[in-house]
């Protein structure tokens, strides 16, 4: 089954938003704190192009982006059934 996983740290206000808007679509999400486990945060930037910046969120095995993305998704429609396919999966 896939799952939603965030890449994030404890004091970034857009983890929190993205973290508030996936509870309230019903995600599970793992959350990968880079802070707490540095080494993750090469996995990060590996898995994610490159980007230093958090929240990376990776749907099943979509990499979405960051929090403008995620809500970009959202608002495009496309979230919702990403979401269900994990369901699905």
């Amino acid at each position: 089954m896939g799952k939603v996983v965030m890449y994030c740290t404890a004091v970034c206000p857009y983890c929190v938003r993205a973290e508030q808007l996936l509870n309230k679509k019903g995600a599970r999400i793992e959350k990968v704190m880079i802070d707490r486990h540095p080494d993750k945060f090469t996995e990060m930037q590996k898995l994610s192009g490159g980007r230093r910046t958090v929240p990376q969120i990776f749907i099943g095995d979509r990499h979405v982006g960051g929090y403008d993305d995620l809500v970009d998704l959202d608002l495009d429609g496309e979230l919702d059934p990403l979401l269900a396919g994990l369901a699905n999966s």
